[in-house]
């Protein structure tokens, strides 16, 4: 960056200046794309932080991958469908998971009837 330039007359310079660097030990780095399209992972990198005029960013270093959105396995989707329907209704767990297995994992089917059955018993 500065050529010729030692490391301790370096950051001498960079600490007049106002800018300090701190480096962060990390095993991964995951930057989850906007688009909803996948990662970036990058696996043993350098990291170091960047202080500058109150600022704080990061340099981020090595090897990155990318890797395609991964999809959501079906216990996590089923547990979250749980979850809504009790949320929705306020059955237990095991009641929701019951209905929404005869339902065949329609959740606003299951809803709709748990809804109504909470709505007799009032």
């Amino acid at each position: 960056m500065f050529g010729g330039l030692d490391p301790k007359k370096m950051s001498a310079v960079m600490k007049q200046m106002g800018i300090s660097q701190t480096e962060i030990p990390a095993d991964r780095v995951i930057i989850e794309k906007a688009d909803g399209e996948g990662r970036i992972v990058i696996d043993s990198p350098n990291v170091v932080k960047i202080k500058m005029q109150g600022q704080e960013s990061y340099q981020v270093t090595g090897e990155a991958r990318e890797e395609a959105q991964a999809e959501e396995n079906e216990e996590t989707k089923l547990e979250t469908d749980i979850n809504t329907i009790i949320e929705q209704t306020g059955v237990s767990h095991d009641i929701a998971a019951i209905e929404l297995e005869k339902n065949n994992g329609d959740i606003a089917e299951t809803i709709i009837i748990l809804s109504n059955q909470n709505h007799k018993k009032k």
